[in-house]
């Protein structure tokens, strides 16, 4: 595993310092809570439908955000898709013109994309499945030829200055095992954590039918990327979030009941134990987000444990958005406020540089896609407590 990444030092030193005044018992309150929503992409401008949302935060504060350009249909791959990306440089108020990333011809296509940063070199990466003519992930095969037209392929695209340009790269061979069927990125965003490792998810689909999850990582800044243990079966979408002690929670959807599955890696998303239901956050089998509120808290301090999670609070219908807040480490989920009652799918989280949130999901659905931002005023973050934590 690579040293700490110079980022990651500085905040190390910065909370090593000086000691700080306690903190009051409750977040103090804004003066107005923030919440602005706007729409990316409208369906049946441009193209037939815009699905699947994905946004992170760059280093210099810049939004980014990607979605699929589903041409002549609503479906998924194979079909004529395209990755879209957008830039945003005021907090989501304005976005640059939506630009083609991925764009095949002759019946091949590309989709789900999930963005993820490199802190300390500032290199963005768009992961993403490429299909070749005819290929989805009902009918992929076996095999893990770079060149093969039967197979999913797990590509991605990179950028090295805020998403203006970018490169592809295929890695099948050294992701997918050449016995496993379909494979595809878990769309939305991936994490770095503390120690500078590269964390995307990944769902995976084995001969027999069976549904597996497991942790992409890169320790060399995305030179090498290679596949963790499988988590499953029953698994599905998945996202992962680093906790306040270096754990890495795994949260996935799954068809075998309405409630999310979670599971925990000990050594950095190389493997993770038994998967168990999470009571309180049900789902109707849908993608969806979940984020450290504050990674810059120190790890004795309360606000290291909060977590966000965003997904569709229904047990029948891709419905009732919710953003949900946990107080210690995803334990319990206090704190929820819904977005939008009526019909969405997925979503996905950011944490903007001045500390607000960002939140790109389907509305309709799959009528937009669209862009909220909100602060800890408007979800009722106050509700969590704020003073150191007692000793864990």
């Amino acid at each position: 595993m690579n040293p700490v990444h110079p980022l990651a030092l500085a905040a190390l030193l910065v909370a090593s310092g000086a000691s700080l005044p306690a903190a009051p018992a409750v977040e103090p309150r804004a003066a107005h809570p923030l919440f602005e929503s706007r729409a990316l992409a409208l369906s049946g401008q441009g193209a037939h439908t815009y699905r699947i949302p994905a946004l992170t935060t760059l280093p210099d504060g810049a939004l980014l955000a990607a979605y699929d350009r589903r041409n002549d249909s609503a479906a998924d791959l194979p079909g004529d898709v395209d990755v879209m990306v957008r830039r945003s440089t005021d907090n989501g108020r304005t976005w640059s013109a939506p630009r083609a990333v991925v764009d095949y011809d002759g019946g091949a296509g590309a989709g789900d994309p999930s963005l993820v940063v490199d802190r300390g070199t500032g290199r963005v990466f768009l992961f993403h499945a490429y299909a070749p003519n005819g290929i989805g992930f009902a009918n992929a095969g076996a095999g893990n030829a770079h060149d093969s037209t039967s197979i999913l392929h797990t590509d991605y695209s990179y950028s090295d200055d805020g998403g203006r340009s970018w490169r592809n790269r295929r890695i099948t061979k050294d992701l997918k095992d050449p016995s496993w069927h379909g494979i595809f990125a878990s769309s939305g965003t991936g994490i770095q954590l503390s120690t500078g490792r590269l964390l995307q998810q990944y769902a995976f689909r084995k001969a027999d039918g069976s549904m597996w999850a497991a942790s992409a990582y890169s320790d060399d800044h995305g030179e090498s990327w290679r596949l963790g243990e499988p988590v499953g079966p029953l698994m599905d979408e998945n996202k992962t979030v680093e906790l306040a002690d270096g754990r890495v929670m795994l949260n996935s959807r799954t068809s075998s009941t309405k409630k999310r599955l979670v599971a925990f890696s000990r050594d950095g998303g190389l493997s993770y134990g038994t998967p168990v239901a999470d009571g309180t956050l049900i789902d109707p089998v849908n993608n969806a987000a979940i984020l450290r509120y504050d990674p810059t808290a120190r790890p004795d301090r309360a606000r290291a444990h909060w977590l966000l999670f965003s997904n569709t609070a229904s047990t029948t219908a891709r419905e009732n958005l919710t953003v949900r807040l946990s107080c210690d480490d995803g334990r319990s989920w206090p704190v929820s406020r819904v977005v939008a009652p009526g019909p969405s799918a997925y979503s996905t989280l950011t944490r903007l540089k001045d500390g607000t949130f960002g939140l790109l999901y389907e509305s309709g659905p799959y009528k937009k896609i669209t862009f909220v931002r909100f602060d800890g005023e408007w979800l009722g973050a106050m509700r969590c407590p704020v003073a150191p934590s007692s000793p864990r």
